[in-house]
């Protein structure tokens, strides 16, 4: 199955000795000329080779290994209008000490919140490590001015966010209105300042592998610091296939350029089971240089749950039930 993307002509170095994309951002057309020239997804194969790595059997020491790397990969997620600081102070705390019964359980990467709950997340992990990551532009819908957005990301950074998740244009996307989408990823990047910047594609409005592999060049070429499947908010989030592709994109961008950019599952990811397979999706496909929260994360809620729970099973042989952890 073809993956590597073509290669324009190069006009200047960029990364390390790597190919500068700059000719191919350099107007709508050449960007769509170029998003376009991109190797047609085998479909057959893509889920054929998703499936496959799906089976792999991990066991024992290399579980328990998993295990804590997932956990430690996990962007704890509470995005619903409902939410109150006291509910973000709890999900922070168990951000930092997930498993109360066992301190050698480790800390996930970040708490994911909207930006108006920015401010006392930050204030709950301070010192902890623990990341604050909050969706910006728009959450879910993306429909607003980009003034609007940039807003949304300033408060949010100015409150505390250490990372934030942008959700793309996809009526413009869909329409080929590609520059637009590119230029309000640059834009956003610049008011990031030092914060990462995390970008959304809602792979299942994208509805083809075509257009997400046509969605994560662009986001790349923008500058996104990491490329995200979902919002959580559709009826088809992360899946191994659209996962896969990603990744693809990933490791040839790297190959290209130098340039090493993260990837985010989000949405529907629940167990120990799905998680780990995952894992063997990054490694089988990008390599173990992605084996790390700086460059693979998990959009997840109840994910953390079942971890933990599997965690203690291993470590003690019993499995305790959904009662030995606390219900977000």
């Amino acid at each position: 199955m073809p993956t590597t993307a073509p290669s324009p002509e190069p006009s200047a170095p960029s990364g390390q000795g790597g190919t500068s994309f700059a000719d191919a951002t350099a107007s709508d057309s050449a960007l769509r000329r170029f998003l376009h020239g991109l190797p047609g997804v085998d479909t057959v194969g893509l889920e054929a080779r998703a499936a496959s790595l799906g089976t792999r059997s991990i066991k024992t020491t290399a579980k328990a290994y998993a295990i804590d790397l997932a956990i430690s990969m996990i962007d704890l997620t509470t995005l619903e209008g409902a939410d109150t600081p006291g509910k973000v102070r709890a999900l922070a705390a168990k951000a930092v000490n997930p498993d109360p019964t066992d301190r050698t359980a480790p800390r996930t990467a970040a708490v994911c919140v909207y930006p108006d709950m920015a401010a006392t997340a930050a204030a709950a992990l301070a010192g902890s490590g623990v990341k604050v990551a909050s969706v910006a532009t728009a959450f879910p819908a993306g429909r607003a001015a980009l003034e609007v957005k940039l807003a949304d990301v300033r408060d949010a950074v100015a409150a505390g966010a250490d990372e934030i998740d942008m959700v793309i244009d996809r009526g413009a996307f869909l329409s080929g209105r590609y520059l637009k989408v590119h230029e309000e990823i640059v834009a956003v990047k610049a008011e990031c300042g030092s914060a990462r910047l995390k970008v959304i594609f809602e792979t299942g409005e994208l509805s083809t592998y075509d257009n997400i592999r046509r969605a994560s060049w662009l986001g790349m070429l923008a500058g996104a610091d990491f490329i995200k499947t979902s919002t959580g908010k559709v009826g088809t989030n992360a899946t191994p296939a659209n996962t896969l592709l990603m990744l693809e994109a990933v490791r040839d961008f790297r190959e290209q350029t130098g340039v090493q950019i993260g990837v985010k599952p989000a949405g529907g990811i629940r167990t120990s089971k799905d998680a780990i397979k995952f894992l063997v999706l990054v490694n089988e496909t990008a390599g173990e240089d992605w084996l790390d929260n700086r460059w693979f994360r998990f959009g997840a809620s109840s994910l953390l749950n079942d971890l933990l729970m599997q965690r203690q099973k291993l470590s003690t042989g019993r499995y305790s039930g959904p009662d030995y952890v606390t219900v977000d």
